[in-house]
Formats: structure tokens, C-alpha cells, sequence
């Protein structure tokens, strides 16, 4: 069986993060990588930030990077000393901020989704509506 992203079920999940976004009452950018972290589906509503643009980018890519959530990579880094945290965080593509989510298919990393517009809660729950659309 091959383990990838699925175009289509991308867009179902756009579609369920925008629900969420409106819900929510927040403007986003919503990015999807594949396991590489290479950009495979990206929206931005209009009136998101434009840091969000990069951030969402980001939170995924740390997401697939370190198999983990991006917030849950931010409270692991808090625990390290100052030299080893300062210097992952210094990776220009690497966040701790909340929002970013591996996905996966049979415990096989397939990509990641990464959320910014809204609070670290906000974001988190607006990617995980998104992610529902991988658990089929």
C-alpha cells in the first residue's frame, strides 16, 4: 500500500478548516506537506494575516519534521538546555508555535497540516476539524 497525500481528500480538508475558521470567526492560511515537508495544498482566506502565510508553512513543515504536533515540539524544546532549544529554534523553518499537525495512515507519516490566523487553541482546533478528513 502506498502512504501519500490524496489530493482530494486536501481539498476536504480545506473545506473542513474553513468551516472551522468561520466558526471560530478568524481569518487563516492553511498549509499541507508531504512526509518531506514539501508544500502539496495551501489556501489563505482574505483577510488572514500575512505572516500567516508563513507561519502556516512552518508549523506543518515542523509537524512532519519531527513527527510530532508543533505546540507539543515547542513544550519539548522548553525542557532542553539553552544552547540545544536556542539552536532548534534558530532553523528558519522551525516553530513551536501550536497549530501544526503530522498526519498519518497506519501509523505511516504521510505529511502535515499547519493552521495560523487565530489564537494557538483556535489554530489547533481548526487543523484537527482538517485532520478528520485523513481518518477515513
Amino acid at each position: 500500500m502506498k502512504y501519500e497525500l490524496d489530493f482530494d481528500t486536501a481539498q476536504i480538508a480545506q473545506q473542513r478548516a474553513l468551516t472551522e475558521a468561520k466558526r471560530h470567526g478568524v481569518s487563516i492560511a492553511l498549509a499541507i506537506v508531504d512526509n518531506r515537508g514539501v508544500l502539496s495544498s495551501f489556501f489563505r482566506m482574505p483577510e488572514s494575516f500575512l505572516a500567516s502565510v508563513d507561519y502556516a508553512r512552518w508549523k506543518a513543515w515542523t509537524a512532519a519534521s519531527f513527527k510530532m504536533p508543533s505546540g507539543d515540539f515547542g513544550q519539548l524544546v522548553s525542557g532542553f538546555d539553552s544552547l540545544t532549544r536556542d539552536g532548534l529554534l534558530a532553523h528558519p523553518k522551525v516553530t513551536a508555535l501550536p497549530g501544526g499537525f503530522p498526519i498519518k495512515k497506519d501509523g505511516h507519516l504521510i505529511g502535515a497540516i499547519g493552521v495560523s490566523g487565530g489564537s494557538g487553541e483556535q489554530d489547533d482546533a481548526i487543523a484537527k476539524a482538517a485532520l478528520t478528513a485523513f481518518e477515513a
